[in-house]
């Protein structure tokens, strides 16, 4: 069976690609759709159910409904969920008691690109064998299938989105706002039908902005990827909150009324603090004055590849509810089984109301340290070796020297792309600046 390394298509978050251009085709998408309904006959679902759903790119229906008459042309009874966070999707396949679901969404990326991404009948992403068992198939597909006819061909029916189990299920885990004044960023997105009407629903007061897609705007200036947006609305208005996600709604960011960004690392440690957690996960890219602040209050923070798939491994293996990313990619495991940023803006709110202080007084008190960020092109092919070169080594040895107990630093491959990028954060933003340039310098050399 191939590895993730070595597959065509699945990457860490399923499959992705220009809208229109191979494998993101209609052709494609209706040979996934064969592809998985075989592969969950051969796991020995005899008629699979499954649930479709994308956001607001152009290309969606395209691709959604081409993925549905794959599906159904094997068999699979479809429902069909229209536009829809990409964490409804993975909700609903769990809710309605369906065998897979399928999101047609790139999140933050472009409208042009667009992905294909699966869940299982949990509600999770796929497992290495049946991704592996769809990759073959795809690869080779299989000849001589049995025609599917008559009542053996899949059914297609539709789902009210808009005041089902999701909706529900994001009611019955918000706090009552009474009368908050919240700006909310849509990103043109997933989230602009149902995020609003939620919040609507508990009590805010809304300035909503960006949530009219017309296909092409999705996270346009505007969403979690551009929060400065989020940030000037409410210091501009005088709001006492900001919400902003990105265009599938699988994570948010939060602004203070004085404008400050609430990264996933500020949740997390809010969320953590008042729920009584002694121990979440973080990634590598999480900071480390957050670390510290919430081992100075007894709580410790794993660290896992970044990744939201990673953080759901690490969390898994532990038996833990609670872990995320910077981005704003929250997982409440005890809630869903995938990040949520609806979810992740509303416990986020319901654990500053219930710790009885304000956001701004939790952001006054955990401190972030400066983390530079530098990314250092490498040849194709060559990170494994730059990485491995002994001046990289020397220079990584001497800057943790130079670091201490009071910084860290991190060299890490980008999965996508033929980058190697190194972080140093530090309480100093001078001796951050300073040891992240002198070993991405070490990086170009060896890369040269």
């Amino acid at each position: 069976m191939a590895t993730m390394a070595e597959r065509r298509y699945f990457g860490t978050d399923g499959i992705r690609g220009i809208a229109g251009e191979p494998p993101m085709t209609g052709e494609f998408a209706f040979r996934l759709g064969v592809a998985a309904a075989e592969g969950l006959r051969a796991q020995g679902v005899g008629r699979p159910k499954v649930v479709v759903g994308m956001d607001t790119r152009r290309s969606g229906p395209m691709l959604a409904h081409a993925v549905a008459a794959g599906l159904a042309s094997r068999g699979s009874d479809v429902t069909w969920l229209g536009v829809i966070p990409t964490p409804g999707v993975s909700f609903l396949t769990r809710a309605l008691g369906c065998d897979a679901g399928v999101a047609v969404s790139a999140s933050h990326n472009p409208f042009d690109d667009n992905g294909l991404k699966l869940f299982n009948g949990d509600g999770e992403k796929l497992s290495d064998s049946l991704e592996e068992e769809i990759e073959t198939l795809l690869a080779n597909p299989p000849e001589g299938l049995p025609p599917v006819i008559g009542s053996a061909v899949g059914s297609a029916s539709r789902y009210r989105t808009s005041d089902g189990h999701y909706v529900q299920h994001l009611l019955a885990n918000a706090p009552y706002l009474d009368g908050l004044r919240v700006a909310l960023d849509c990103a043109n997105g997933a989230a602009s039908e149902i995020a609003p009407k939620v919040f609507e629903k508990i009590g805010a007061r809304l300035d909503l902005i960006h949530a009219s897609p017309d296909g092409e705007n999705i996270n346009v200036d505007c969403g979690s990827t551009n929060p400065g947006t989020i940030q000037a609305r409410v210091t501009e208005h005088e709001l006492d909150v900001g919400v902003t996600f990105d265009g599938d709604a699988d994570r948010a960011l939060l602004v203070d009324r004085r404008g400050r960004l609430v990264t996933g690392d500020h949740i997390m440690a809010i969320c953590a603090l008042t729920a009584g957690d002694s121990e979440l996960v973080g990634t590598l890219m999480s900071n480390l004055g957050v670390e510290r602040y919430l081992h100075e209050r007894g709580v410790t923070m794993h660290r896992a590849q970044v990744g939201d798939r990673y953080v759901h491994e690490e969390l898994t293996r532990r038996g833990l509810r609670l872990g995320g990313e910077q981005s704003g990619h929250v997982l409440f495991l005890d809630k869903a089984p995938t990040g949520d940023g609806i979810l992740t803006a509303l416990q986020l709110l319901a654990s500053v109301r219930k710790s009885d202080r304000t956001l701004e007084a939790w952001m006054d008190e955990i401190p972030v340290y400066p983390q530079c960020l530098l990314n250092v092109k490498v040849p194709p092919g060559a990170k494994a070796a730059v990485l491995e070169d002994a001046a990289v080594k020397r220079a990584l040895e001497a800057a943790e020297a130079r670091l201490g107990e009071d910084g860290r630093i991190n060299l890490r491959p980008s999965g996508t792309e033929p980058l190697i990028r190194v972080m140093v954060e530090a309480e100093s933003e001078a001796l951050v600046g300073e040891v992240a340039k002198t070993v991405a310098e070490a990086v170009e050399r060896a890369a040269a």
